[in-house]
C-alpha cells in the first residue's frame, strides 16, 4: 500500500504544473542493514521517481528524523545562500512501529524545537500498530493514525496539500485540506 501510494504521490505532482516546478522531496528510509539510507535525494516533483520501500524490522525513528532534520537545514542553507525564496518545510514521519533506537527522546525533542522555532512542520503519521504515545513526541501537534493502511489517500491529500503551498505567498499561512485519511488515535 505504501509504495503504491508512492507512485499515486508521483503521480499527482508531477500533473500539477505549480507544484512540480516549485516542490522538492527527499525521502529517508529507516531500519534495514543501515539505519538510515536516503532513498530519494532532494529532487523536483518533476523529476521525482518514487521508490520501493521494504520493510525489514527495526525503527530507528530517532536517527532518522535527526537526518531529516539536518537535511532540511541543508537545503534551506542553500537556498538562503542563493536568495531563493521558500515556506517552511514539511518533515513527514511515518511509521508502522515504535522507535527502536535508544536515544530517540532527544531527537523528538530536537523535532518539537524546530517546530517551536517556526523552522518545520512535522507531520507524524502511524498505522493502527505503531506507537502513538510515543510517536505523539515527535511533534507539538501530536500524531494522526492512518486508517486502513489507505496511503494513497494520504498521498494524494499530501499532493493537494504541498500545491496550495507550492502557490502561496512566502511566509503566509496556507489552508490545508480536510484530512479523510487519518484520525486522532484514541
Amino acid at each position: 500500500n505504501l509504495n503504491s501510494g508512492l507512485k499515486t504521490l508521483e503521480t499527482e505532482l508531477k500533473n500539477d504544473d505549480v507544484a512540480s516546478m516549485r516542490v522538492q522531496l527527499l525521502l529517508i528510509k529507516i531500519g534495514g542493514h543501515s539505519d538510515t539510507e536516503i532513498l530519494t535525494d532532494w529532487t523536483d516533483a518533476i523529476d521525482f521517481i518514487a521508490p520501493t520501500i521494504i520493510a525489514n524490522g527495526t525503527t530507528p525513528l530517532g536517527k532518522g528524523v535527526s537526518l531529516g532534520l539536518k537535511k532540511l537545514e541543508e537545503q534551506k542553507k542553500r537556498y538562503k545562500d542563493n536568495q531563493i525564496p521558500y515556506n517552511r518545510p514539511w518533515l513527514f514521519i511515518i511509521t508502522d512501529g515504535t522507535p527502536t533506537d535508544t536515544d530517540w527522546h532527544k531527537y523528538a525533542q530536537k523535532a518539537c524545537d524546530a517546530e517551536d522555532k517556526g523552522k518545520v512542520i512535522v507531520f507524524p503519521i502511524g498505522t493502527e500498530e505503531a506507537d502513538f504515545e510515543n510517536l505523539n513526541k515527535f511533534s507539538t501537534r501530536g500524531a494522526l493514525m492512518l486508517k486502513n493502511l489507505d496511503f494513497k489517500e494520504l498521498f494524494i491529500w499530501l499532493s493537494k496539500s504541498v500545491s496550495a503551498g507550492s502557490q502561496s505567498e512566502i511566509n503566509s499561512t496556507v489552508q490545508l485540506p480536510a484530512t479523510n485519511w487519518g484520525v486522532v488515535p484514541s
